[in-house]
């Protein structure tokens, strides 16, 4: 069986430890790197199953490492969870809208961080390896993990690739922030339903320059749903 491989990005090394402890204790293959620029470097070397990310690293910062991070098809369905002691809703917000997956705030739970861990990756390994979805000009390829329009390809980040896997499988069918957070996320996980309406602004943002923001729609009161132009 193939071992699951998380890189820990953290210039703090009492932190890097604690993480390297209970992840190994998870059953984990821990990798560190102590700034942006060494993580850059093993990157491109090997892709790790999973990221954690600190926001505040010396000299390149975690956003800015996420950023460049998913401009690279490479990395597509590598999951990202930023760890940083910021918490408030702008900062949520910056680190979603960089490629972030999960926003975890210092001090956490080591046991709530695995869950979180264990609950991206089975999102990312229950994707079907042949299913091809296709709404109107929009076809999303779950073999090669590319989001088209008109033939056209849109990059997406993990968490939006899913909310499209959702919606465009389920056209016209209304979720509400519970029904997303619960099929994108995972039950498992314990996220704010602010976090879908970020990640749903987002969503529309990528799709903005290719004039489909408009197949998100917002069904007031009820939740979200996905309708062809």
């Amino acid at each position: 069986m193939a071992v699951t491989t998380i890189l820990v990005v953290e210039d703090e090394a009492a932190i890097r430890d604690m993480l390297n402890f209970t992840l190994s204790s998870a059953g984990f293959e821990v990798i560190e790197a102590a700034n942006a620029e060494q993580a850059w470097q093993m990157l491109n070397t090997s892709v790790p199953d999973c990221l954690l990310l600190d926001w505040m690293l010396p000299g390149v910062t975690g956003v800015s490492l996420a950023e460049r991070i998913r401009n690279h098809a490479r990395f597509a369905k590598m999951p990202i969870i930023m760890l940083t002691a910021r918490g408030e809703e702008n900062d949520q917000v910056q680190g979603f809208e960089a490629g972030a997956d999960d926003y975890v705030v210092k001090p956490f739970s080591p046991k709530a961080l695995v869950a979180r861990v264990k609950a991206l990756l089975r999102r990312n390994q229950s994707e079907s390896s042949s299913e091809v979805v296709v709404q109107g000009d929009l076809t999303l390829d779950l073999a090669s993990y590319r989001f088209t329009v008109a033939g056209e390809e849109v990059k997406l980040g993990p968490t939006e690739f899913k909310l499209m896997k959702l919606f465009m499988s389920n056209p016209n069918r209304v979720y509400s922030r519970l029904q997303l957070l619960d099929r994108v996320w995972g039950e498992s996980v314990v996220v704010e339903d602010r976090t879908v309406d970020v990640h749903i602004r987002r969503l529309r943002k990528i799709l903005e320059p290719v004039n489909q923001a408009e197949v998100i729609q917002t069904v007031r009161g009820a939740g979200y749903r996905f309708g062809t132009l």
